[in-house]
């Protein structure tokens, strides 16, 4: 998919995004011991780790780490020692390439507003995922492990892509979405709240961006588009 903190804040895995507010959204919510480390000089051997494994990554290999290890010419106690396991490393890598890919979608959606600016965010978003060949690798070489750490509570991706849709529903609908104030009370309005709305468009992503590991449908961006579109209440493009 497409930074690092300090024990008070929390800073992009790739300093090229740190003027892009949604980039730092995630990592914030959902900071890591290696999260921790990629800061700028906090450690120069979980960089130097994570900077190869993101390269290796990338070029579509499997990361594994005894030939991460063997490439840094040390051992692999020394590699767990700086970065982790390999899960930990993985949800690392996964999501300094996540932040790139938000940010794009985030710039070149700057001239929309309100819903339409969310909806085409995601689908942007998810578009890029589905066909970026390096992400697809790794999807159809291990669908079990990338869809525990991608759309389960058992990696802060999903934490930090829940908080980055809650962060965009919040920035560009408010902190009541849709709420027309029928109503007297909270009981009887028509809104729905920021973080239950950011957890539908979530799962509405995870199913589309990886149909093709959950139904084995084939991934695409159109489809999610429509239901985005739907879940926030805007015309459909094709009207």
């Amino acid at each position: 998919m497409p930074e690092s903190t300090t024990s008070t804040t929390t800073v992009s895995h790739d300093d090229a995004h740190d003027d892009a507010p949604i980039a730092a959204v995630g990592l914030e919510a959902a900071p890591t011991p290696l999260s921790l480390r990629l800061a700028p000089g906090a450690h120069a051997d979980a960089r130097r780790a994570f900077d190869l494994a993101r390269e290796t990554f990338i070029a579509g290999r499997r990361l594994d780490m005894g030939p991460l290890a063997a490439s840094l010419g040390v051992d692999r106690t020394s590699v767990f020692r700086w970065v982790g396991n390999r899960d930990a490393l993985l949800t690392e890598v996964l999501w300094s390439l996540a932040v790139p890919t938000l940010v794009q979608a985030d710039r070149a959606t700057a001239s929309e507003t309100g819903a339409e600016r969310v909806a085409d965010v995601l689908t942007h978003f998810a578009g890029d995922l589905i066909t970026a060949p390096y992400f697809r690798d790794f999807l159809t070489r291990e669908p079990a492990r990338a869809l525990r750490l991608l759309t389960t509570k058992a990696s802060p991706i999903q934490h930090r892509f829940l908080a980055t849709c809650e962060w965009l529903v919040r920035t560009h609908l408010g902190d009541t979405p849709f709420d027309d104030d029928s109503g007297t009370d909270a009981g009887s309005r028509s809104g729905i709240d920021p973080a239950s709305l950011a957890y539908l468009l979530v799962r509405v992503s995870e199913s589309f961006t990886y149909a093709d590991l959950i139904t084995g449908e084939t991934p695409e961006a159109d489809r999610a588009a429509v239901a985005f579109r739907h879940l926030l209440r805007v015309p459909s493009t094709s009207a």
